[in-house]
């Protein structure tokens, strides 16, 4: 471990190079360049509220902030794992001509994700003091939920990336299974709304726990039940240390099936 922990100092500067790549690769050529992180899920918060409060008159409160709330953490755990999905198969080049850790790819994926869903919480908030939303003190512990759901889109995108190596097929279905798993999440809808069977799957998706930790302390100003904390700080180390293990022990024939 402490070979591990010598040889992520030694790379640390490549890491945070990695990082501002990703972030301007995503907007090169961009007009409004990073504001699209801001207008997008504010965009897409005008649509979806829009068409859910009327043509299937879902009667939440502030249900604008109810949806964006809902986009900011999925949006973020759809674009850390898919992004990272492919970080191995798109740096083919340079693994085969030097020598950097592998998961430096993955982790500066994910970090650039970090970096988004940030500014997407700006703009929530922006949004929440247009529209007179009360705010709370509990707003403060708006990172909390992000740092666990962080760790466990980290461990997903891991085995995502090494088994995408060999497998490309994984992509194509995993894209599906996302935009599936959306309508899994309660992102548009009131979990009071679902019956008990289907409220009971949505319940048992990762993403919801961390949804509602976000949901409680951004719109409800109400502490995380304690519960849901400790469910999340296990789903997202042991997400991570069953990456790390998968990723290592494949991670020696990336160069073989790349």
């Amino acid at each position: 471990m402490s070979t591990y922990i010598q040889n992520f100092k030694k790379f640390r500067p490549l890491l945070i190079e990695l990082v501002s790549r990703d972030i301007k690769n995503k907007y090169r050529r961009s007009v409004l360049g990073v504001l699209w992180t801001l207008l997008n899920p504010l965009l897409m918060m005008i649509v979806l509220s829009i068409v859910f409060s009327n043509l299937f008159k879902f009667d939440i409160e502030n249900y604008p902030v109810y949806i964006l709330s809902g986009q900011v953490i999925y949006n973020f755990f759809s674009e850390a794992t898919q992004s990272a999905m492919s970080a191995i198969i798109n740096n083919e080049s340079l693994l085969k001509k030097v020598y950097i850790p592998k998961y430096m790819f993955v982790f500066s994926l994910v970090l650039s994700s970090i970096i988004n869903v940030l500014a997407s919480h700006c703009a929530m908030l922006i949004v929440m003091i247009a529209t007179g939303v009360e705010l709370s003190w509990t707003m403060i512990l708006f990172f909390v939920p992000i740092i666990f759901l962080a760790l466990f889109s980290l461990g997903v995108g891991l085995i995502l990336s090494a088994a995408v190596v060999k497998f490309r097929d994984i992509m194509h279905l995993y894209s599906v299974f996302v935009t599936a798993l959306m309508y899994m999440t309660p992102v548009i809808y009131a979990m009071s709304l679902l019956p008990d069977w289907l409220y009971n799957i949505v319940r048992w998706n990762p993403i919801t726990n961390y949804l509602m930790m976000y949901r409680d302390v951004m719109l409800n100003g109400t502490l995380f039940d304690p519960v849901s904390l400790i469910v999340g700080i296990v789903e997202g180390i042991g997400m991570v240390a069953i990456g790390l293990y998968y990723f290592y022990k494949k991670q020696d024939t990336f160069i073989l099936d790349i």
